[in-house]
């Protein structure tokens, strides 16, 4: 599937695309903080693993969806929907 601008999507495609990413920025955040905290007591009570460096191997994801989700609000407010 040929990636596509967002200045390329019609209104309709926007406005979907733009829930989705809202949705997935949403779950990907809550789950990195349950992520967080769960390791948080495991360090605790067990020690260091290195299983724990995977929240911080998520947050660039997070990072790039919420980049991601400002430029569709740019264009969806440029647009005036």
């Amino acid at each position: 599937m040929k990636n596509r601008s967002i200045t390329e999507y019609t209104d309709e495609e926007l406005i979907r695309h733009e829930k989705k990413v809202q949705v997935l920025t949403i779950m990907l955040a809550t789950s990195m903080i349950v992520l967080v905290f769960t390791f948080i007591v495991l360090m605790i009570k067990k020690g260091f693993n290195p299983v724990m460096i995977v929240p911080i191997g998520l947050f660039p994801l997070l990072v790039v969806n919420i980049i991601n989700l400002k430029n569709l609000k740019k264009e969806k407010e440029k647009r005036g929907l």
